[in-house]
């Protein structure tokens, strides 16, 4: 009798699915990761390749995957504007026939498949803050489309196996994380801020800077997704974020102050199809899930500076 679950976490070298490998070892699963290293880092898994609960597959979701598990956390995408904008046609196939290929194992095997979905699903919305039940207002055409439209149509998928097929599905709707194995080059705004402020740079700030984010630390996020899966057959979609919204130069000025750095603040043009606002409503992630963020942003930046300060 399998007592141990298989939990299979695509994109498990990356950001988040390095930290979701860790907590899911933790709490006693057996652990898949693959990853095809497009921008996911050995560096945020090495130390786990001696653990006989983890394995490491290289592989590239685009192409259909052969193997047996209980669970699915599809995070195998670039997340940062930077490099899903680098290969759009690459980023369009992820989230597409990734997702298709994800899906077809999940049947084949009969496990919960979790889909990372994002707050770009809401384009540059038109609701403040942004409600599940929100269409989204998106550019199709645009240069973020790329990413933006793969990832609604990952969803469209999802809901359409859960329909034909019953299958057990939960959607994510993630919004803006940080924290420890961000990569450098990744041009989000908290890597970028902190990596600017480090080396004595200046630091960028696209418009006026009174665009607002919301900034979730990385290990509350990973806790949310844990409990999205154990929930008993709750597909969602469900917002994952902090509900606390910050302008981009109130954050600016924080790392400058938490580094200790000299960096002057300096404005470029916006960048097409930038959302003005984005902040989640997570009233659904507090129902049902009794989850909301713990870590304070202050806190999480120390943390995630102390990183970057380690391999910069």
């Amino acid at each position: 009798m399998k007592l141990q679950k298989t939990v299979l976490v695509t994109g498990g070298a990356g950001f988040i699915g390095s930290h979701l490998c860790r907590k899911l070892l933790k709490n006693g699963c057996d652990v898949v990761c693959v990853d095809n290293f497009y921008t996911g880092q050995k560096r945020n898994i090495e130390d786990l390749l001696d653990n006989h609960h983890f394995e490491m597959i290289r592989h590239d979701i685009v192409n259909p995957l052969m193997i047996e598990v209980d669970e699915i956390y599809n995070l195998a995408c670039p997340a940062s504007p930077v490099h899903y904008q680098y290969n759009p046609i690459k980023t369009i196939k992820i989230g597409t026939v990734g997702i298709v290929n994800m899906l077809g194992l999940a049947k084949r095997v009969g496990a919960k498949i979790l889909q990372a979905s994002t707050s770009e699903v809401y384009g540059d919305p038109a609701v403040h803050p942004q409600v599940e039940e929100y269409w989204g207002h998106v550019n199709p055409i645009g240069i973020r489309s790329c990413y933006d439209e793969s990832k609604r149509v990952a969803e469209s998928m999802m809901m359409a196996y859960y329909r034909q097929h019953g299958m057990d599905i939960r959607i994510a709707r993630i919004f803006n994380t940080f924290g420890p194995n961000m990569a450098v080059n990744d041009g989000r705004v908290v890597s970028n801020f902190i990596v600017q402020a480090l080396r004595g740079e200046d630091i960028t700030i696209y418009g006026e800077g009174d665009q607002t984010r919301s900034f979730c630390y990385v290990d509350d996020m990973v806790d949310g997704l844990i409990r999205l899966m154990e929930m008993d057959k709750f597909a969602g979609p469900i917002n994952m974020g902090n509900p606390s919204e910050n302008t981009i130069i109130d954050l600016a000025k924080l790392v400058v102050k938490l580094t200790g750095s000299k960096s002057k603040l300096i404005r470029k043009p916006l960048p097409e199809d930038d959302p003005v606002q984005r902040c989640p409503d997570i009233s659904k992630a507090k129902k049902y899930l009794e989850w909301s963020p713990k870590v304070k942003l202050e806190d999480g930046l120390e943390k995630t500076i102390e990183y970057f300060r380690g391999i910069i």
